[in-house]
C-alpha cells in the first residue's frame, strides 16, 4: 500500500472538518463579540480561524493518514500478492 493515498484522503477529510469547525468558531465569536463588547481584534482572529483551522486539521490528517499507510504496509495490508 502506498502511504500517500490514505495521507491525502485523511488530509482532505480533516480539512473539511476543520473548515466546519472554523465556520462555527468564527460565527460564534462574532456573535459573542457583537453581544458583549463589539467588534475588536478578537473578531479578526476569530475569522482567521477560517484559514487556520482547516490548515491545522489537514496537516494532522495528513500525518495520521501517512502513519496509517505505513502501518498497513508493515502489517501486509497491501492487497496485492507477489505472484
Amino acid at each position: 500500500m502506498n502511504p500517500m493515498r490514505p495521507a491525502v484522503t485523511g488530509a482532505r477529510w480533516m480539512a473539511y472538518l476543520g473548515l466546519a469547525c472554523g465556520i462555527l468558531y468564527s460565527v460564534g465569536g462574532c456573535a459573542v463579540d457583537l453581544a458583549t463588547v463589539g467588534f475588536n481584534r478578537g473578531t479578526v482572529l476569530a475569522f482567521g480561524a477560517l484559514v487556520g483551522m482547516p490548515a491545522i486539521f489537514a496537516a494532522a490528517g495528513f500525518g495520521g493518514g501517512f502513519l496509517f499507510g505505513l502501518a498497513a504496509r508493515a502489517i501486509g495490508g497491501g492487497g496485492r500478492t507477489s505472484r
